[in-house]
């Protein structure tokens, strides 16, 4: 049976993702034990671990297709075995850590980011757990909150991988500031869904990256002692692209009142009497590029 070694370390950020949606599986569902972990090199390395009366779990390193994990990843389903150890329709390659561990009943759904398996995350029973839709639902949740959140980070860890470094260069075209713009609209609603606050402040150092990159020189700024909330600059930020108020609110999973509300005050603040006035107040003070 294989266990996680130091080898394969998954990234931190990912892991504790993963170890809050694990802990979410046992205050949601009924089942008293879950463990999970993330795909890598074709295994499911087990780091997380929540309810567990034993240690055999830990370190876990399930492969393709072995075992009840292995199946849910290569299968992009779930798998259910109500009587692990008698079950015939997995192999057993992990029985010592499954069983010794005492658990009867283990239910493995994969977790699905554009269309292949991160990883697996795993309830299990000591005893035999009837599983309908009832006690699934909570599991399947557990699993698309999860997605979300890995696809976001991985969407995150792209835009930041290409982002442009400040640099002092000619006026930019036209073409390339609308670019800008759009990306950094679309970089502050990933940054409105994340919550991981390491991810988040290096979100904002980006946008004020881009933000300044989007100034012709640093002569034409002036400053403006004005503090608009993220929120506030968030629906501007939108506003400038010529978004309509519904289609903020789409954007930003915000109520279009909301929206309505964050623009007034932003208008307001910048001394605006309307939103195109507010974006150019706010570009030429640098709030946004």
């Amino acid at each position: 049976m294989g266990r996680a070694g130091g080898a394969n370390p998954e990234a931190a950020g990912d892991a504790a993702v993963l170890d809050r949606a694990v802990a979410d599986l046992v205050r949601r569902t009924r089942f008293p034990v879950a463990f999970g972990g993330l795909a890598h090199e074709d295994a499911i390395h087990v780091t997380s671990i929540h309810g567990a009366r034993t240690r055999s779990l830990e370190g876990l390193v399930v492969k393709a297709s072995r075992g009840l994990g292995g199946r849910a990843l290569v299968e992009k389903r779930p798998r259910l075995a109500l009587d692990y150890g008698a079950s015939r329709s997995i192999t057993h390659d992990y029985d010592s850590a499954v069983l010794g561990e005492g658990i009867s009943t283990l239910f493995a759904v994969p977790v699905m980011v554009a269309g292949r398996a991160r990883g697996v995350i795993y309830c299990g029973s000591w005893a035999e757990t009837p599983v309908g839709d009832v006690v699934a639902r909570p599991a399947f949740a557990v699993a698309e909150e999860l997605s979300s959140e890995l696809r976001i980070r991985e969407e995150v860890e792209r835009r930041l991988a290409v982002a442009p470094a400040r640099t002092e260069a000619a006026p930019m075209p036209a073409d390339a500031r609308e670019e800008l713009r759009e990306t950094y609209a679309e970089l502050r609603s990933i940054a409105a869904a994340v919550d991981d606050p390491g991810i988040r402040a290096r979100l904002a150092r980006v946008e004020r990256r881009l933000a300044a990159l989007s100034s012709d020189s640093p002569a034409s700024r002036f400053n403006l002692d004005v503090h608009l909330s993220p929120r506030e600059v968030d629906v501007l930020a939108c506003a400038a692209l010529g978004a309509t108020n519904a289609e903020i609110a789409a954007t930003l999973r915000l109520r279009e009142g909301t929206v309505k509300s964050y623009l007034q005050s932003a208008m307001a603040k910048l001394d605006a009497s309307t939103r195109h006035a507010a974006v150019v107040t706010a570009r030429r003070a640098g709030l946004l590029p």
